[in-house]
């Protein structure tokens, strides 16, 4: 992250970092997978499994995600949150017919604090320089 901070010319520059949340991996392993030792193990856990390429993956909470921003150089302009519900819907819900509604539904919720913090990802826009921190 260090060096994708430098890699930033001037104060315009931002960098978009979206990040795999370990809330959201609890709610994952729960109501996805109905995992309920998995879930327990991702309240702590700072990696997590890959279903999609396999392998594995870093978890951040919203504190490790900030602090290694912070430690970067980079300040935070904004958090959203990114697969609130999407990732949890039951298969009755078609994808397709219903694209527009998720959608909308997303971007709603991403926006709100208390949905971030159980989001499946974390989207954070950051840049160098002093903190311009978004309050909506």
């Amino acid at each position: 992250m260090r060096n994708a901070a430098r890699a930033l010319r001037g104060p315009p520059s931002i960098i978009s970092v979206l990040a795999r949340n370990q809330a959201g991996e609890v709610l994952k392993a729960a109501i996805q997978d109905g995992n309920l030792a998995a879930a327990e193990h991702n309240l702590t856990a700072q990696w997590g499994h890959e279903s999609l390429y396999g392998g594995r993956v870093r978890l951040f909470s919203a504190g490790s995600l900030q602090a290694m921003l912070l430690e970067s150089s980079l300040a935070v302009t904004a958090e959203r949150g990114a697969r609130v519900m999407s990732d949890y819907l039951p298969p009755s819900v078609s994808r397709n017919d219903e694209y527009q509604r998720i959608f909308e539904l997303e971007r709603k919720l991403g926006m709100r604090p208390e949905c971030t913090a159980v989001a499946h990802y974390t989207h954070c826009p950051a840049h160098r320089g002093p903190v311009m921190k978004d309050v909506t």
